[in-house]
């Protein structure tokens, strides 16, 4: 990005417009980074794995339905 030393790569921009929207009273630029607890991410992206692997499954199945030569 050129080297502006004030431009966040974190997505402190979207977090302070979402807060903002919000009327939230965090501070999104308090600490150093924001961090998500590993657990926690885990536990709301699961059904993002879960559907990644049937859109896999759907995938290979329309591959071969549609590329068999029979």
């Amino acid at each position: 990005m050129g080297g502006n030393d004030d431009v966040e790569a974190c997505g402190r921009c979207a977090i302070t417009t979402v807060t903002d929207a919000a009327d939230a009273d965090s501070d999104p630029y308090e600490g150093e980074r924001i961090e998500v607890d590993e657990d926690d991410l885990r536990s709301v992206s699961g059904h993002v794995r879960t559907l990644a692997a049937v859109k896999e499954r759907l995938n290979e199945w329309a591959t071969r339905v549609t590329y068999s030569h029979r």
